[in-house]
């Protein structure tokens, strides 16, 4: 289970000078907890923070228990120096909680007390606000990454927000600890996908696995009757399987597809991109041509698959799968200019779970730009929004590229592949040159519904820029 941080903040002075007021705040910050909690995740609660020492101790149990993020609860007004040393120990990214405890004071009550010490105690309770340009001054100043949610403790726009961070944070964790592997090569002369592995595992955390064709064959060479006759079945019940394949082919397919999850066992991979050519018809190559509907099921997995070793799309692919919107692997079609659409797809992998209809399996004569023939996947996205994300290798370091927009009915393309129209606010002409023109590779992972927000989320948590174009 995924552990984020949370802590109060406050002045002590205040304690003994408004009866009951310590006992409202730290009861506002039990029900944060609460809610947080009701997310799935492990909250490590250091309590109210309001002197410097408690600092110190919060920081040390936060880093202790080594937290993916930290919810500063700004309770009242607080000291910025009993925050800054939370947030220079722990080095996870803050976000900082404006959260009142209503929408708004009511006026004619509060100014019914007629006890100007009562009234200052409640106002105290309500001045969340007071402490957070304070806060933001002292991190700017030190270097601090942080961000706000500002609103009050039943507000469903806030916590909204707060789950976000909350899966963004979680989705951090898992490219963390996901094991990408590569088997194969680049396609030669697609200059756009080659990647720097060394920059993708200092931005993610992900170990990259590089895997050899031989060992995929030896995997092949083994399999049983059994567990190729019950991947067949597999194919069945997962695709409609067009009556056009070849039985040979289906079990082609079947005992490639066994192969690659004792790879995936064997390796604990999480991720795969793969490419192989080598001389014709060489063993590698009956696999490589053999691996579409296997791998189609693996991405169906959450355990994306990315074909030409396009390893960026690996990982766009892996964020989109554990935001839980699919992540298809794409590429640009067609335009549309007389309905201002886009038609996307590939010849696989595809992502099952994003479908509109149940999967077809079908037979390829050709793989173009590629050696050999075999089975190949052919679907359509969902209708409806839809989010695009790709990891560009700019000169400066990695970012993401995303858009929203959505998959829409009409006419698409029945040549074997996953394609499908896609309509964007800014129309087909300016969205691509737009996204063209930042550099990404021709490749790009789509999911389903608008998640730019987490997308932009995760950036912050990662260090990274975002760039949205739609």
């Amino acid at each position: 289970m995924i552990k984020v941080g949370l802590f109060g903040i406050g002045l002590d002075t205040y304690w003994s000078q408004f009866e009951g007021l310590l006992d409202n705040l730290n009861g506002y910050q039990e029900q944060i907890k609460t809610k947080i909690i009701g997310f799935g995740l492990e909250v490590v609660d250091a309590g109210m923070v309001d002197t410097p020492e408690k600092a110190r101790k919060a920081a040390d149990l936060l880093k202790k228990e080594d937290v993916e993020i930290v919810f500063l609860y700004v309770s009242t007004y607080a000291l910025s120096s009993t925050v800054l040393p939370i947030a220079q120990k722990v080095k996870a990214p803050i976000v900082i909680l404006n959260l009142q405890p209503v929408p708004q004071l009511d006026y004619e009550k509060f100014n019914a007390l007629n006890d100007r010490g009562k009234m200052t105690g409640v106002w105290l309770e309500h001045c969340q606000s007071c402490s957070v340009p304070e806060i933001a001054s002292v991190f700017n100043r030190s270097g601090i990454q942080y961000d706000f949610v500002t609103g009050y403790l039943n507000d469903e726009q806030a916590w909204s927000e707060i789950k976000v961070w909350t899966e963004a944070a979680c989705v951090a964790a898992k490219m963390r600890n996901n094991r990408l592997g590569v088997l194969g090569h680049y396609y030669g002369g697609m200059l756009d996908v080659y990647t720097d592995l060394t920059k993708q595992s200092t931005v993610f955390g992900t170990h990259i696995e590089l895997l050899e064709m031989c060992e995929v064959k030896k995997f092949r060479d083994e399999a049983l009757e059994g567990e190729v006759l019950s991947k067949i079945e597999e194919f069945t019940n997962s695709f409609e399987v067009s009556t056009e394949c070849e039985k040979s082919e289906i079990e082609r397919a079947a005992r490639t597809s066994v192969a690659l999850d004792k790879l995936v066992e064997t390796h604990t991979l999480g991720a795969l991109a793969y490419y192989y050519e080598g001389e014709s018809g060489n063993d590698y190559e009956n696999i490589v041509t053999s691996v579409i509907a296997g791998n189609t099921l693996l991405t169906g997995k959450n355990i994306p698959v990315a074909g030409e070793c396009e390893v960026k799309n690996a990982q766009a692919m892996k964020i989109m799968a554990e935001f839980g919107a699919g992540g298809s692997f794409s590429e640009f079609y067609l335009m549309d200019f007389k309905d201002d659409a886009i038609y996307l797809g590939h010849d696989g992998p595809a992502h099952p779970a994003i479908a509109e209809e149940k999967v077809k399996l079908v037979p390829l004569p050709v793989y173009h730009g590629k050696p050999g023939k075999g089975l190949s996947i052919q679907m359509n996205v969902k209708n409806g929004p839809v989010t695009l994300l790709s990891v560009v290798e700019g000169t400066e370091g990695l970012f993401f590229l995303t858009a929203e927009g959505e998959s829409v009915a009409g006419p698409v393309l029945q040549i074997g592949n996953t394609n499908s129209r896609y309509k964007f606010p800014i129309g087909a002409k300016m969205f691509m040159n737009q996204w063209s023109k930042r550099g990404p590779a021709h490749h790009c992972a789509i999911g389903l519904g608008h998640i730019a927000d987490k997308i932009e989320k995760l950036g912050q948590i990662l260090n990274i820029d975002v760039v949205k174009i739609c």
